[in-house]
């Protein structure tokens, strides 16, 4: 067996995966800590993500769905144990507000207050607003080929699943606000209760004082909105829990291992852990990742809408890519933008190709090992996403049968046949281009210096056969650019970009070049010392 084996021996795999640092595998390694070496008893590991239901899902939901299952993965590589991942849809949360991208606005503002499942479903194609969210979900974590288990918070509370839970939340109830009352402010004090009970004429859920309670009957008694008094169980569906304790309630009852949670709610995962051990349960392992920032280094927020939508980066780019810029410093605060996907994609795509010469023990620290679960695809790539982008600028490229002609003289025998993943970055990149690229090139004119420079450089490419390897010209920009006294020579190949290609970056020009063609090149160089407008 050597190192590059695809069918290395599982205990092999394991043993070299107690040694990984990637970070999947230290979660992993910490989550085995908890068990002493011993499967659970409930002959599983359950591993959790939670979802709010008033909403459509988001680039949060995917990246906390990827990275719970990156280290549910590398957790069964470890050890071998049964895992389960649970997609927790908190469903009969109420409707605070109307959203504004659903449609009969006016229809849902009747019904403000109320669980999402017993609203109306506004796009009239379920028996809820909440079925209809959670349809979305699932139908968005199947897309991606996600595998896991949906659990929606109005089954749980109304089929007895959390019976024993919630009651002993009742017989704890003194403890429980023990620990939450000091968080809150003094007017909330007075109105607060864990249970938050379901008003048997509005069907609101109330935050409202009790006025009773009974253990032993396992019963809440609270005044309606009207004043009108009513004791009802806190099993059934009557009651639902403060957020804080309904997540501690959860990870009591379900007998969660291991949830991931951001950054701002470290207090939070605090105060619910106190209050699971209350109810008798463990804390699970967690797992505290930063959050994203706009372009200009701000919090991403929902109702700001200052983010890139799941949408929005499929558009420009392939899922695995986006995997990536989640599995990649998820405990480092990143700018979650339009412009950090290319990087992203070629970054991807680097990552594969390195894994086909890679030991094991290298594989096991590669990304693509994590975002696919260890089942690598093989994919080749002729021409980076970033070359694909400065060739649809250079050429003014319309449609990928235009960027094919390139590519094919670039690598004979090259097709969207033989290259489908390249026929798939095209259509990315062209977007990309038009959407991005295009509305912010600048070109400008070249300095004297700059001139004489462009000038050498068009006479020796011209000197050169057509099937010039990019290395060797990639050799003779460099040399351009010392004869002309460029220093730093990153000044020379910004002084490129700027003057051909309208930007202050791209990937390596000798490549760029080879892929447009020498004889383009050549013109293209001419055009900008004669003064035309390349960007026409």
């Amino acid at each position: 067996m050597t190192d590059h084996d695809e069918n290395i021996d599982p205990r092999q795999l394991r043993a070299l995966a107690h040694e990984a640092k990637a970070w999947p595998f230290e979660e992993a390694r910490k989550l085995l800590r908890r068990f002493d070496g011993k499967p659970p008893e409930k002959g599983h590991v359950l591993f959790e993500t939670g979802y709010g239901a008033s909403g459509l899902p988001h680039i949060g939901t995917f990246g906390e769905v990827v990275r719970t299952s990156m280290v549910r993965h590398a957790f069964e590589t470890l050890t071998g144990w049964p895992t389960r991942l649970v997609c927790f849809s908190d469903d009969m949360d109420a409707l605070r507000k109307v959203p504004d991208n659903v449609p009969n606005r006016d229809m849902l503002t009747e019904h403000l207050g109320r669980p999402l499942t017993r609203i109306p479903d506004p796009f009239g194609t379920h028996e809820s607003f909440g079925a209809h969210n959670n349809a979305r979900l699932k139908a968005f974590l199947d897309r991606f080929g996600f595998d896991y288990e949906f659990f929606s918070a109005t089954e749980c509370y109304s089929s007895g699943r959390f019976d024993a839970a919630l009651r002993a939340i009742l017989a704890h109830y003194d403890e429980v606000m023990a620990v939450v009352l000091p968080i809150l402010g003094e007017e909330r004090r007075r109105s607060w209760s864990p249970f938050l009970p379901i008003s048997p004429k509005t069907g609101r859920i109330l935050q409202v004082p009790l006025e009773d309670r009974d253990i032993k009957a396992g019963t809440v008694t609270f005044r309606d909105e009207d004043g009108e008094l009513f004791t009802v169980p806190v099993t059934g569906g009557h009651v639902k829990c403060q957020w804080r304790v309904d997540w501690a309630m959860r990870w009591a009852a379900l007998g969660v291992d291991y949830e991931m949670a951001g950054k701002d709610l470290i207090d939070s995962v605090r105060l619910s852990s106190r209050i699971c051990r209350i109810l008798g349960g463990r804390p699970p392992e967690g797992f505290i990742y930063e959050l994203f920032l706009d372009e200009k280094g701000e919090k991403i927020s929902k109702s700001k809408g200052n983010g890139i939508s799941i949408e929005d980066w499929l558009r420009y780019a392939s899922p695995e890519s986006l995997s990536l810029f989640m599995y990649q410093s998820p405990r480092r605060a990143k700018r979650l933008y339009f412009d950090v996907i290319p990087k992203a994609v070629d970054d991807y795509y680097r990552h594969l190709a390195a894994w086909r010469t890679q030991d094991w023990p290298a594989r096991l620290e590669n990304p693509v090992w994590h975002i696919h679960g260890g089942d690598v695809p093989e994919v080749e790539l002729p021409v980076s996403f970033a070359l694909l982008l400065n060739l649809v600028s250079a050429a003014h490229a319309p449609d990928r049968r235009t960027l094919w002609g390139f590519v094919e003289r670039y690598a004979p025998g090259a097709s969207p046949e033989r290259y489908p993943e390249l026929d798939r970055l095209m259509v990315h990149a062209l977007a990309y281009y038009e959407d991005f690229v295009k509305p912010a090139k600048r070109f400008r004119v070249p300095t004297e210096k700059e001139r004489e420079a462009l000038a050498d450089l068009a006479e020796r490419l011209t000197a050169l056969s057509p099937e010039t390897p990019a290395e060797e010209i990639q050799n003779i920009v460099y040399e351009v650019g010392k004869v002309h006294g460029f220093e730093p020579l990153r000044d020379w190949f910004r002084a490129l970009y700027e003057v051909l290609l309208g930007q202050s970056q791209g990937p390596r020009f000798g490549g760029f070049v080879a892929l447009y063609g020498i004889d383009n090149t050549v013109r293209l160089i001419r055009r900008a010392l004669e003064g035309e407008d390349l960007g026409a």
